[in-house]
């Protein structure tokens, strides 16, 4: 899995300059999380970390650029970006 996650922090690096890579990787560790929860609560058979590669690679092509954005209007993210927000 830490092969996938290293792919999709370097794709997110490539799409918003905005984010250091330590935040990068947050976001990449938030989204797959998120979506194989949400996967599971919904009784879905679990399809496997490419599927959600794909997905999660889907969400950085979507709304990559604007993640940096998306903690000043949902605050519940802003801890897990305290410690990163200065490294660049």
């Amino acid at each position: 899995m830490n092969d996938f996650h290293e792919r999709l922090t370097k794709i997110l690096l490539d799409k918003n300059n905005q984010l250091s890579y330590n935040q990068a990787r947050t976001w990449i560790e938030l989204l797959w999380e998120d979506f194989e929860t949400t996967f599971a609560k919904a009784g879905q058979q679990y399809m496997g970390s490419e599927m959600t590669e794909r997905i999660v690679r889907q969400w950085i092509e979507n709304y990559g650029d604007k993640l940096h954005d998306f903690i000043a209007t949902n605050p519940k993210y802003e801890k897990y970006f305290q410690l990163n927000n200065n490294v660049h």
